[in-house]
């Protein structure tokens, strides 16, 4: 059973599934019989390619390497180039899309578009952009489902940690009350080096810049938007509640001085940007902010570029998952997690 897929943006993530579907191809096929099929590439940037019996992944990757383009992928019989990426999401014989085109996170465009297209072509998406999943969960969650679809999004919140697989399979039967988690990697960073190091915030934050951890313009990190998102993905789909943006209280770090940090670890605490979503009088209300945390909470411990989530399971009690919320290889695998899943459904109902 072949899976086609065609990318929609080849940049670092996309290039980073790309590389462990070279690299991975036989073990893949073994233990998953994952046999997957690069059809199509279409890149703002770097421009596109279609074939429908198939592209050669190692091909693309070195050429993509060498040049900076996809120009330089040798002619054959069959080559489409210059297809945008609404007549490849369309036109093209893909089973899934992969979604990973560079998207305002503000709008959720065009991968919003990118989705509603693929879904009404009888196409999966999976995908690493937050925004879609924020802002349209509801209508593109009913839209799948209306062309019987899937739709996987593992790496919006945790990269390919499995924040929100794990939830959904293994804690099954729980009712999660609460969640609370560090969904930020680069302000755990900017406040370990605090914590740690006895630095200002805005030496922390330069450090961060350096280490590739901030942007230039680290604005959605330090005033706790990307964690007010992550919240809203997670409250939607886990706790399966019809929750916005704007209906997430937001504050972020760039308050937060050594003296506070001082007198934290006087008390035992720690500071954390804590993002919740949580049960209340049949509602769920949730917060992104600077908390002190105890010492003995879990979630003091995580230090550095690293997130984590505890889940409060009426059954089992307090579950944290922490790894890694970031980084190309991390992120790639996120959507295989998505992939994989697809695959052992198609398998099921035996989609050749």
């Amino acid at each position: 059973m072949v899976h086609k897929l065609a990318f929609i943006g080849f940049g670092v993530v996309g290039q980073g599934l790309a590389e462990i579907l070279r690299d991975k191809k036989e073990r893949l096929l073994k233990q998953e019989q994952f046999n997957a099929r690069l059809v199509a590439i279409s890149d703002f940037k770097k421009g596109a390619l279609y074939h429908p019996e198939g592209l050669d992944i190692k091909k693309v990757l070195e050429v993509v390497e060498q040049t900076g383009s996809l120009d330089a992928y040798p002619e054959t019989a069959g080559l489409i180039r210059g297809w945008d990426s609404l007549k490849t999401i369309k036109e093209s014989n893909a089973d899934t899309i992969i979604e990973v085109s560079y998207t305002n996170v503000e709008t959720g465009q065009p991968a919003i578009s990118h989705c509603e297209a693929a879904f009404e072509s009888g196409k999966n998406v999976v995908m690493t952009n937050k925004g879609p999943v924020a802002l349209a969960y509801q209508e593109l969650t009913a839209l799948a489902k209306k062309h019987s679809v899937q739709w996987g999004f593992e790496g919006t919140v945790l990269s390919g940690t499995p924040a929100l697989r794990m939830p959904e399979m293994t804690l099954a039967g729980n009712e999660i009350t609460e969640i609370r988690g560090i969904l930020n990697g680069t302000t755990n960073f900017i406040l370990t080096q605090m914590d740690q190091k006895g630095v200002s915030y805005a030496d922390a934050l330069v450090q961060a810049q350096r280490l590739g951890y901030a942007e230039a313009d680290p604005t959605s990190d330090v005033e706790g938007y990307d964690a007010r998102y992550k919240i809203v993905i997670l409250a939607n789909h886990v706790m399966n509640t019809p929750l916005t943006v704007a209906d997430v209280s937001c504050k972020g770090i760039t308050e937060i001085t050594p003296e506070m940090i001082e007198e934290a670890k006087q008390e035992g605490k720690r500071w954390k940007l804590i993002a919740t979503a949580k049960k209340e009088d049949g509602a769920v209300v949730a917060k992104v902010g600077p908390e002190k945390v105890l010492s003995s909470d879990p979630l003091a411990g995580i230090n550095g570029a690293v997130n984590a989530i505890a889940y409060q399971c009426d059954l089992l009690g307090t579950v944290t998952l922490s790894g890694a919320g970031a980084g190309k290889v991390e992120t790639g695998f996120s959507l295989l997690i998505d992939l994989i899943h697809i695959e052992r459904q198609r398998q099921k109902v035996g989609i050749l």
